[in-house]
């Protein structure tokens, strides 16, 4: 249990401060005040300014936050647009150059979606590793053999563990439910297999049994559609990003999915965690071993990305959205009324959390995984 929270701590806030690592990097780079790098979340345990920057550790160890002068007070009165200008409403004398508001767009886009593209290049990075140093098991597009039984037909026909079948029959076998209905269908009868192995061809013929001893099937093989792919150091970084795009795909996919069913017909969302869940899935990973855990953190990274870029309210993809109106319409939004938007979209992503959270604590004390 303690190995668990531990580990989930850890993993989140290696995460959270990556993503605000990107916020900070680009607002130096730019020259955007920054007046605080925190890690973990408020009450403060202990600051130290250097420069202009305060760097601080607080006492709720999950996360971090970056603080940009401008940012947060532009709807609180501190700064007042006046059509496309900016005016200070206070006394301190801050240079108001160097307020996040009143930078260029591009600029201000640039420091809104880094975040989002520390965690899609932390994850390329991880699954880049996995490639390089034993490989991923992901799906494929071909049926593997991964075992033969001793004495069974597949045995006596030659086939090997990590034969690819091209066809039975010349029949075209693309995934296990076509390999299990040709056989079906020629229970008792010889088959012809054509099988990939190590790049090449071959042919074997065998006769599926029509009554098979329990748990060996017709042929004789257990079977599968993951793949184990490795890669070199020069190769991984491709192969990386290419993995982490399919998944970031997927997982904006179903998200889109589980909102159009929810909206449309009331189906309750299936394998969505809060952070108990994903404490949960932590520990699972961890019992796993070290493969798991990274290949998890990469995947969590990856859902955070995603997630941060949605056009939502007080998340990065709502402050880009505004951003995106201002280009549009040449206009900049009223801070104040961005700032009211954030609001509501803050207490709305709470309330689902709290949601959540609520399903995850009847969940866990049903004993039950948030994995299917």
């Amino acid at each position: 249990m303690l190995l668990t929270l531990l580990s989930f701590i850890i993993i989140l806030s290696v995460l959270v401060l990556i993503h605000e690592f990107g916020h900070f990097i680009l607002a130096k780079k730019f020259g955007i005040k920054v007046e605080e790098f925190g890690v973990g979340f408020p009450p403060r345990a202990f600051s130290k300014k250097f420069g202009e920057t305060v760097y601080s550790i607080n006492w709720l160890p999950v996360g971090g936050f970056v603080k940009l002068y401008g940012e947060d007070s532009a709807g609180g009165g501190k700064i007042k647009v006046q059509g496309s200008k900016f005016k200070v409403q206070s006394s301190d004398n801050e240079d108001l150059s160097r307020a996040f508001y009143a930078r260029p767009l591009w600029q201000r886009m640039s420091v809104v979606t880094a975040g989002v593209v520390m965690n899609f290049l932390l994850a390329v990075v991880l699954i880049s590793f996995l490639f390089a140093s034993q490989g991923v098991p992901l799906p494929s597009d071909k049926v593997i053999i991964s075992e033969v039984v001793a004495g069974s037909p597949a045995a006596t026909a030659g086939i090997q563990n990590g034969d690819k079948v091209v066809s039975i029959n010349q029949i075209e076998i693309k995934d296990t439910k076509a390999f299990v209905t040709e056989t079906k269908k020629l229970l008792g009868q010889v088959v012809v297999l054509t099988l990939l192995r190590d790049g090449k061809e071959v042919t074997t013929s065998l006769t599926p049994r029509v009554n098979a001893p329990k748990d060996q099937g017709a042929m004789g093989v257990s079977i599968t559609s993951i793949e184990v792919k490795k890669y070199s150091l020069l190769e991984a970084p491709f192969y990386g990003t290419v993995e982490a795009l399919k998944f970031s795909g997927l997982i904006l996919g179903g998200l889109g999915t589980m909102v159009t069913d929810l909206v449309t017909q009331g189906i309750k969302p299936e394998g969505v965690a809060g952070p108990i869940g994903v404490a949960q899935l932590t520990g699972e990973a961890v019992r796993a071993g070290w493969f798991a855990v990274l290949w998890f953190t990469a995947l969590l990274s990856l859902n955070l990305a995603v997630l941060n870029i949605m056009p939502i309210p007080a998340l990065d993809g709502g402050r880009f959205f505004f951003m995106i109106i201002e280009l549009v319409f040449r206009k900049k939004v009223s801070p104040k009324y961005e700032a009211y938007a954030h609001g509501v979209g803050l207490v709305l992503l709470l309330g689902l959390m709290a949601v959540i959270t609520l399903v995850d604590v009847s969940r866990l004390i049903q004993g039950k995984s948030i994995l299917p």
